[in-house]
């Protein structure tokens, strides 16, 4: 466990892309955007656990060889919460498209300021 950014660059490399997933999130106002920068974000969570769970100088969590000692091996539990994720990820965007589809087929915008005006207009 160094401090030193050169040998922790993946780990900064996906706080910078977090960061910029996030900002998009934040900032934009199409929804297609918006979708984008929460997958940005979660691409970037992703490459933060695959960075976490590898050890240099270490195997895959496969025995071969006949190696059976656990210090041998990588822990392969962040690489099943990263692959769990990727599928939950794939989920929610499909959801999140569809959805985005409805919005557009019924306001003919993708703009979300244009959106709630509308919505509140419908409200009155």
């Amino acid at each position: 466990m160094g401090g030193n950014l050169l040998t922790n660059y993946g780990e900064a490399v996906a706080m910078i892309l977090f960061g910029i997933g996030c900002s998009n999130l934040l900032l934009q106002k199409n929804l297609i955007k918006k979708i984008i920068g929460l997958n940005i974000m979660d691409t970037a969570i992703y490459l933060f656990l695959a960075e976490k769970g590898y050890i240099a100088n270490k195997m895959a969590p496969i025995i071969t060889n006949g190696v059976q000692d656990a210090s041998a091996y990588i822990n392969p539990i962040p690489s099943g919460l990263v692959l769990t994720g990727i599928v939950v990820s794939v989920s929610v965007t499909a959801l999140m498209l569809s959805l985005t589809i409805r919005l557009y087929q019924r306001y003919h915008t993708l703009d979300m300021d244009e959106i709630s005006v509308m919505i509140k207009k419908e409200g009155k």
